[in-house]
């Protein structure tokens, strides 16, 4: 029998098969999205996971390829293998590589940010919005100013500029916004993050930037480069298809680069690495997902307005719309008709917030919300 190396293994048995030796093959039939591959079959017997803003599409081939090398220098650790990522980084954004700081997921930086800057101090941040820097400020003795969306369910910055004291550390800035998809017209956000930065530290968390639809909508990497107390947080779970992986990014100042980079704690894996690093290369992919979710968020908009349901035009992958019902008894409904949607994001009780998956699963929510809908 000829005997396989190590990448051969892995390139014929699948990273799944792998997968397979560190459990039960029960618990991963329960835990285990299937299949690994991009899913483009039937989706009329297993459950749409439309409920955490995931690109159903990625890895990208080129990526999954890069993963699976990673594998020959898993037994290494994973510093030395940090600078090429930074330097691509580093060219993408127009800033030294001293600018970035790897993470596991830009869910680490968020955390990481909140201890740092908000613990035993004020954080603001619009409500809704995403919670992880919030609640991570708040576990460290910090404070937190829940400032609620404007009519248009959109940062009310006047507000939040207005609750600014000597005791806030930071100020949080979801743009575009989670879980509402809204975007701050490009001048108020540049200027007031300019502003406020004269005040405390300004956190712009752009996970969905690469979705925006206005052109030339500037990234406050721009406030970086200025120099301003602000840090931009970026994630490759997004369009690159890779929220598994676990790989984000943040850039600011080297000395606030330096402070963050103390309190980290996971970081950045071999694997993650060389997928960040091939991802940034695979320019067909990233217009893919692009265009794949322009498909999707039309599906939604279509059904929406069909059914007379308000929603927010979104500058995400997901869209946020009046259901009129609780969404506790609403989502129970739709995992009924084989859809998951998005959990209760208080004080928007009766509203619902829907990711856009593979073309296949967006129609399946379309007609499991029509059915629900008229029931």
């Amino acid at each position: 029998m000829k005997k396989l190396d190590r990448r051969q293994w892995l390139r014929t048995a699948g990273i799944g098969s792998a997968l397979g030796l560190l459990a039960p093959s029960s618990v991963l039939a329960e835990q285990l999205p299937q299949p690994a591959k991009p899913r483009t079959g039937s989706v009329s017997d297993v459950m749409a996971r439309l409920s955490s803003n995931e690109n159903p599409y990625g890895p990208s081939a080129r990526v999954r390829e890069a993963i699976t090398n990673a594998f020959d220098e898993a037994c290494r650790y994973p510093f030395a293998y940090q600078q090429a990522l930074k330097d691509g980084l580093a060219e993408k954004h127009g800033v030294p590589s001293s600018h970035i700081l790897l993470t596991a997921g830009s869910t680490e930086g968020l955390k990481v940010a909140g201890m740092v800057y908000g613990g035993g101090k004020e954080v603001i941040a619009a409500e809704p919005t995403f919670l992880s820097l919030l609640n991570y400020a708040e576990s460290t003795g910090g404070h937190i100013h829940m400032v609620p969306v404007g009519k248009d369910l959109g940062h009310d910055l006047e507000a939040m500029e207005q609750r600014i004291t000597n005791q806030t550390g930071l100020v949080f800035v979801c743009n575009p916004n989670n879980p509402t998809g809204t975007l701050i017209a490009a001048d108020k956000m540049r200027d007031f993050c300019s502003t406020v930065s004269e005040k405390a530290m300004v956190f712009a968390d752009e996970a969905y930037f690469d979705y925006i639809t206005e052109p030339n909508y500037p990234s406050m990497v721009e406030l970086v480069k200025k120099g301003k107390n602000v840090i931009v947080a970026r994630t490759f779970s997004k369009v690159y298809g890779l929220a598994g992986i676990r790989i984000g990014y943040l850039i600011a100042r080297p000395d606030i680069i330096m402070r963050l980079n103390q309190l980290t704690m996971a970081g950045a894996s071999i694997p993650a690495i060389f997928a960040a690093v091939e991802a940034l290369k695979d320019k067909e992919f990233y217009e893919f997902s692009l265009e794949h979710n322009r498909k999707g968020k039309k599906i939604i908009y279509d059904v929406l307005e069909d059914l007379k349901l308000d929603y927010i035009p979104s500058h995400s992958n997901f869209v946020f719309f009046h259901t009129g019902r609780e969404i506790g008894p609403f989502n129970a409904a739709m995992r009924q008709e084989g859809v998951i949607v998005g959990r209760p994001f208080p004080p928007f009780t009766d509203w619902c917030r829907i990711s856009t998956g593979t073309v296949e699963e967006t129609e399946k929510f379309a007609t499991a919300l029509r059915k629900v809908m008229k029931a």
